[in-house]
């Protein structure tokens, strides 16, 4: 996290938040330095750049219109003792620092869980406000379910091995950062939170629930995969699948927005986009990126934008495949769309086939293949 920390700072510098001298923190030559020693920064230095975070961040939230939310604002009673919210919950909206209450508890929980620069990086890599990263944030987390699955984590201290809980929570955060980015581009960011929440919830539970049993053995096998050393270990299967499966929930944003444009029901439309990366060998691509280097900046910037590019592939190519569909049955519209592009799903499925066949593939390789897909789309 070297490169995003100093580019935190640095950010902090010019907008005259931070004297990086006074605060004993590191200079850039020094972050340099530490990179090569493979060093990283120092508990007390982290310390000092998590409460500018929370400075920083608590001023473009009392300024912006999140804590006028209804749903964020339900943190207000959260940040009393119940006894008092139940006795005086009348008269906490007429708090004189509703504004300042509600931005400090999102920003704690939110902070604590996904880092000091996780709003940064996502405002450089999207261009997007502070406050919209924060309800990007704050909508993957509830779409996802993610307190639950965090609290089932925590609760396995002392159960299994430090490892095993890192790597889990790891791994959420991959799910968190991705949803954030979907989110951020959605246009569905600035409606009313509550309805949003309610919109992607269902098709994460379905996803979760019910189709990855039905998934080819293609998308199950890295699931399981992944799984298998943690429920070893001591997790529950159940938990520990959940956190696996974060590649496939992911693509359940995007189901749900496929059903909603195709008025086709939930379920069909999840098996279609299913097996649409089922037949062009997805996953593996998926893996081929994430297996990329991302030692700096912008080999994350690029990374970042082949997942995203390959997402939304997925999801015109869902899209169009659910034009084919004369029945309820999604393996009859797959066909019907198979039929329709007969010749170009044949030449990108050799070059994906050469692809996976490569003992490592690089940049200029995946971008290439992800070129030769767009034409079936």
């Amino acid at each position: 996290m070297l490169d995003a920390q100093a580019r935190f700072i640095r950010h902090l510098e010019k907008t005259g938040l931070l004297h990086r001298a006074i605060e004993f923190l590191p200079s850039d030559e020094e972050i340099a330095e530490r990179k090569i020693r493979g060093a990283a920064m120092t508990s007390p230095e982290l310390a000092v750049l998590l409460a500018y975070s929370k400075m920083w961040l608590s001023d473009q939230l009392v300024d912006s219109d999140l804590p006028d939310d209804p749903w964020v604002a339900t943190a207000l009673a959260r940040y009393f003792p119940a006894s008092l919210s139940q006795r005086f919950g009348h008269l906490l909206p007429r708090h004189p620092l509703r504004r300042e209450i509600i931005a400090t508890h999102v920003l704690n929980s939110m902070l604590n869980r996904v880092g000091i620069t996780f709003v940064h990086r996502l405002i450089e890599a999207t261009g997007a406000q502070p406050a919209q990263v924060v309800r990007a944030y704050l909508l993957a987390r509830e779409s996802f379910g993610h307190v639950a699955t965090w609290q089932g984590i925590e609760a396995l201290d002392n159960k299994v091995p430090d490892q095993v809980q890192f790597e889990m929570l790891t791994e959420l955060d991959r799910l968190t950062l991705r949803g954030t980015r979907w989110f951020l581009r959605s246009k569905r960011l600035n409606e009313p939170m509550a309805q949003t929440i309610a919109r992607y919830v269902p098709a994460v539970d379905t996803v979760a629930a019910k189709l990855l049993d039905e998934a080819h053995p293609a998308t199950r096998e890295p699931i399981d995969r992944l799984a298998r050393p943690w429920s070893n270990a001591g997790a529950p299967a159940e938990l520990a699948r959940r956190v696996a499966s974060s590649e496939v929930l992911v693509s359940a944003l995007d189901v749900a927005e496929l059903a909603e444009q195709s008025r086709q029901p939930l379920e069909r439309v999840a098996h279609v986009h299913i097996a649409v990366g089922e037949r062009l060998g997805l996953s593996k691509m998926r893996a081929l990126i994430a297996a990329l280097p991302s030692d700096n900046y912008w080999q994350g910037l690029a990374k970042g934008s082949l997942t995203d590019d390959l997402a939304n592939l997925q999801r015109l190519l869902t899209a169009e495949a659910l034009q084919h569909a004369t029945s309820d049955d999604a393996g009859r519209t797959i066909a019907a769309w198979e039929q329709g592009e007969r010749a170009a799903l044949a030449r990108a499925q050799r070059l994906l086939q050469e692809l996976a066949d490569a003992k490592a593939a690089d940049l200029a390789m995946l971008s290439v293949a992800l070129r030769e897909l767009r034409n079936l789309a």
